[in-house]
């Protein structure tokens, strides 16, 4: 009896291991999300977020059902003025900011404007706000 309430004892400390390993895991931006359109509430692009030297970084990984086939960034300025925006980093300099990411910024390809932004994770979701001044726009961003 002794012996079996030793590996019950065993298997509960590997488990509540594995189970905490998958939640740390998970609380992280790194991964790839889905992205909602805010006026048509239709999916509309993938976009791959990475970690590099503590520092997140998106990359739009695919468009979903673009307007056009390979659209080029037509209203950006500087290096990404008409560049594809598939492929295109839009969102670059965030850092770890109590139960968030903030500092960075992302570009919305549509208008060609920067962003101050930051990005929390909530419910399994990403939330992301983008500000100018005192004015904010809130996205979801669903893991995908």
């Amino acid at each position: 009896m002794n012996r079996i309430m030793k590996y019950a004892g065993h298997l509960m400390a590997v488990s509540v291991l594995v189970l905490s390993s998958n939640l740390f895991a998970q609380a992280t931006p790194a991964g790839m999300w889905k992205t909602i359109d805010d006026e048509t509430g239709q999916p509309k692009s993938y976009v791959n977020i990475w970690e590099q030297n503590g520092v997140f970084y998106g990359t739009i990984s695919q468009l979903i059902n673009p307007s056009e086939p390979d659209p080029k960034c037509t209203k950006c300025s500087g290096d990404y003025k008409d560049k594809p925006v598939k492929g295109m980093t839009i969102m670059w300099g965030l850092k770890k900011d109590g139960d968030g990411w903030s500092g960075g910024q992302i570009l919305d390809p549509n208008n060609g404007k920067v962003y101050t932004c930051k990005i929390w994770l909530e419910g399994g979701n990403l939330k992301l706000r983008g500000y100018i001044g005192p004015f904010y726009r809130t996205q979801t961003w669903y893991r995908g």
